[in-house]
């Protein structure tokens, strides 16, 4: 049975970090590309950062350069570190199996003062 668990999320002021996880069990880890998804109030859920099985990794435009995307083979976990967090990127954040119908439950990052 697979499975995708976030964790992390949380209530943060602007300019500040939080770091989700993703943990997975169900499939083999190692062989699969992973991704996390966000999707704000009223919009469509849309791909924030993607990680390849070899490590490669790509970043929405507006999040380039502020999020981290990394993974531990070890844990069969995918993380998120997100620094200089703005209000926009309120969101539901959810984790992904690239390519298939598996989503996480999904966690919500509030950015307000």
């Amino acid at each position: 049975q697979v499975q995708l668990v976030e964790s992390g999320g949380g209530l943060v002021q602007p300019g500040g970090s939080l770091r989700l996880r993703c943990r997975t069990s169900g499939f083999i880890f190692s062989l699969n590309a992973m991704e996390w998804y966000r999707q704000a109030p009223g919009k469509e859920r849309e791909v924030v950062a993607q990680i390849s099985t070899l490590n490669v990794v790509n970043y929405a435009y507006d999040v380039k350069g502020r999020f981290i995307i990394s993974r531990d083979n070890t844990l069969n976990t995918v993380y998120l570190q997100m620094n200089s967090l703005k209000p926009e990127d309120t969101a539901v954040y959810y984790c992904h199996r690239a390519g298939s119908e598996y989503w996480g439950q999904g966690t919500q990052v509030t950015v307000s003062s």
